[in-house]
């Protein structure tokens, strides 16, 4: 062990005592996300804008994504209360995305997409509401989220690798990443009709990795790397807020009050809490999140931001959910 990691170590450990610190904050039961059936497994979840759950089930995921054939699979929509569910023939990706379209539709995107001579890999494909295949298209490499509207807008939001190249995108041959700017939104036909501006059009700089992504009806917020700012997205015109909450991966937002959650290894159950202002985010309370009981947060607890509302998938099924108005105004701690 060299001095730097040493540093670094010292760094993570004092960093974890400072969370530990933190007032607690439970998230709430919602629902459980049960499976269609009894031998299915959950490929991946995610929210939707009305804040339905959906969720992708197949027999056997694992084995599944070694076939380059379709595979019999599910798709689920929970709501509280309901479970609806549709057979699709699904063509097996590596870390699927899974989000609603209008008239019954249900998008489904693969994070990876390897651009090839032939042609780039299609990596979004729509089934209708009776779970056929209707639509094909290539979303690019490295998506980090997915998020739709009622109205069927689709904004997707990358990583790094999906910013500056991979898979033989922006290579010696290959064309420039379809997600060179960061965040694009699609129309319902998966046609891209808006591009996060380039750093030279605005203050905060380009995004570079897109940490944390709401979408509404009638805006979009982020919160990206390198610089962190809350940046609010409307009738396509941009608003930016300073903030010195660094690494989130989750915000919700209502009105002039925004959580948000995560923050690296260490800070990965920080929720923060604040109110936007002319000069940017003003944090009133830091916590750490915890589940109903009272147990810690897994660290690779699925947390989704949709409106006022963060969502927690946890690899159990269980579905629990916060809203900002169970979070106190101000922080006693």
């Amino acid at each position: 062990m060299n001095a730097s990691t040493s540093r670094w170590q010292q760094r993570e450990a004092e960093q974890r005592a400072a969370m530990l610190a933190l007032p607690t904050l439970p998230v709430g039961h919602h629902a459980q996300l049960l499976p269609p059936d009894p031998g299915d497994v959950r490929v991946c979840a995610s929210i939707g804008p009305s804040g339905e759950a959906l969720a992708l089930w197949a027999a056997n995921p694992e084995a599944a994504t070694q076939s380059s054939l379709p595979v019999r699979a599910r798709i689920s929509t929970h709501t509280a209360a309901t479970t609806s569910s549709t057979p699709i023939d699904w063509r097996p990706s590596a870390h699927p995305m899974i989000q609603p379209l209008p008239d019954g539709r249900v998008l489904v995107v693969a994070a990876r997409c390897q651009w090839r001579h032939a042609g780039p890999e299609q990596n979004a494909v729509t089934y209708d509401s009776t779970g056929q295949v209707c639509a094909e298209q290539t979303l690019g490499d490295g998506i980090e989220h997915v998020l739709s509207t009622r109205q069927g807008d689709v904004w997707v939001g990358y990583f790094d690798e999906g910013v500056f190249g991979n898979l033989g995108w922006s290579g010696t041959t290959g064309p420039s990443p379809l997600g060179a700017a960061g965040l694009v939104r699609y129309d319902t036909e998966l046609t891209a009709r808006w591009h996060y501006p380039s750093h030279s059009l605005h203050p905060w700089g380009a995004i570079s990795d897109c940490y944390a992504l709401n979408v509404t009806d009638d805006a979009t917020w982020t919160c990206y790397y390198r610089r962190f700012p809350v940046v609010r997205i409307q009738d396509d015109t941009l608003t930016w807020w300073h903030n010195d909450i660094r690494g989130a991966k989750a915000l919700a937002v209502d009105g002039s009050r925004v959580a948000l959650y995560g923050g690296g290894k260490a800070a990965h159950d920080r929720l923060a809490t604040g109110v936007l202002e002319t000069e940017g985010l003003r944090v009133t309370g830091e916590y750490r999140l915890v589940l109903p009981g009272g147990e810690p947060m897994p660290f690779r607890a699925q947390v989704i931001g949709r409106g006022a509302d963060l969502h927690v998938v946890l690899n159990t099924g269980e579905w629990l959910r916060l809203g900002l108005d169970e979070v106190p105004a101000e922080s006693d701690g």
